[in-house]
């Protein structure tokens, strides 16, 4: 699995364990609603800061994203 899958497949995870929407997530990390999307599909690679940005807005330490939990 890439990176970028497994950063994908965690962001997805702990979004729904949060019971959190897309729109929810992008309002709370004060970016595009769409940009969530296009992470969690792998159609973008999330830069260090903004795997920062989210898991402020999740309330989660960044490593998470980064889990193997296969």
């Amino acid at each position: 699995m890439s990176l970028r899958e497994r950063v994908a497949r965690n962001l997805r995870r702990v979004r729904q364990e949060k019971s959190m929407s897309q729109e929810d997530l992008a309002h709370r990390a004060h970016v595009n609603r769409n940009y969530v999307g296009m992470l969690e599909r792998e159609e973008f690679a999330a830069s260090i800061d903004m795997l920062e940005k989210l898991a402020g807005a999740l309330g989660i330490d960044p490593i998470e994203f980064l889990r193997d939990d296969t």
